[in-house]
């Protein structure tokens, strides 16, 4: 037993399994939004809520063993990132792989039992979420990239529910990318002195920090208009409007955090983030069952 229970410990460190509050939120949003809009109800089944939460975790686990392991050689080196499972021994180069391949194949069964669309997307997705770890190694756009694999959420979501993608996803998709593109800008200015070492490609390394937190700034103001753009795509009422303005709020409360106290970056990255996505998705949860009759 306490075999197994290290065992789960070494994935959870592997995966960061609390960082999953950043894009689940918005998978549920599209959910609810596309159930509510052909079955005039929020609530879209137990089968797709299991689902949705499997393919979620499936994919994000994916997603991040492969960019541990692509990143082995990286994580050593950096004392940052030294004592990471992937790098000091815990998990070895078999059980990586092994449970890159687990993931893939359950996201993908997942994905087939939900209907054909997601099944056949399934395969350019897990591509899409595999690219952001070789995709830093040669350009500092990586930031997007993550960003984009995390803003495929609120596409599956739709997906999973209406079978095709609708507009109002890409809205908050593209709202999405720009949000976390503009955090992990951020974040990695912990980084910037070791990514200018070994040739790491990354906008702090390349811009400096000042520059860095000017762009990370356009990129989360961009986040609000499509949010905004998303809000009116998906014709939701005041309340998620309330939410989008308080994402603004939350954004601008992390870059001043940032910018007055450097050290403080982790109480940005996870805390304020991790609680714009819950906010989000309780609010628009809100406006589509009680004020919209759902």
């Amino acid at each position: 037993m306490r075999r197994l229970w290290s065992i789960l410990r070494d994935i959870n460190e592997l995966i960061v399994f609390k960082h999953s509050v950043f894009a689940m939120p918005f998978i549920f949003i599209a959910m609810i939004i596309a159930s509510h809009e052909i079955n005039d109800s929020a609530w879209f089944g137990f089968r797709l809520l299991i689902l949705g939460l499997i393919c979620a975790v499936s994919a994000r686990s994916f997603a991040m063993s492969v960019n541990r392991f692509a990143d082995k050689d990286i994580d050593a080196l950096n004392p940052r990132t030294a004592n990471r499972p992937s790098v000091d021994g815990r998990i070895g180069k078999l059980n990586m792989l092994i449970f890159i391949a687990f993931n893939a194949v359950l996201f993908v069964f997942s994905a087939w039992l939900i209907n054909e669309a997601a099944f056949l997307l399934s395969f350019p997705t897990l591509a899409v979420l595999a690219s952001y770890s070789f995709f830093k190694r040669f350009s500092a756009f990586a930031h997007l990239v993550l960003g984009f694999s995390l803003g495929l959420a609120p596409i599956a979501g739709s997906i999973a529910v209406l079978g095709y993608m609708h507009v109002w996803s890409w809205l908050l998709c593209f709202g999405i990318m720009f949000w976390v593109a503009g955090f992990d800008l951020l974040y990695s200015l912990q980084d910037i002195e070791f990514d200018k070492e070994y040739g790491l490609h990354s906008i702090p390394s390349r811009y400096g920090k000042d520059a860095t937190l000017t762009i990370s700034a356009v990129f989360h103001a961009l986040a609000v208009v499509f949010w905004l753009l998303f809000a009116i795509g998906a014709s939701l009422g005041f309340v998620s409007y309330a939410a989008v303005a308080l994402s603004a709020a939350i954004l601008f409360c992390e870059h001043t955090i940032v910018r007055r106290d450097f050290r403080k970056i982790d109480r940005a990255f996870f805390t304020l983030n991790g609680y714009l996505g819950i906010m989000f998705f309780i609010f628009v949860l809100i406006d589509i069952v009680f004020m919209a009759g759902g």
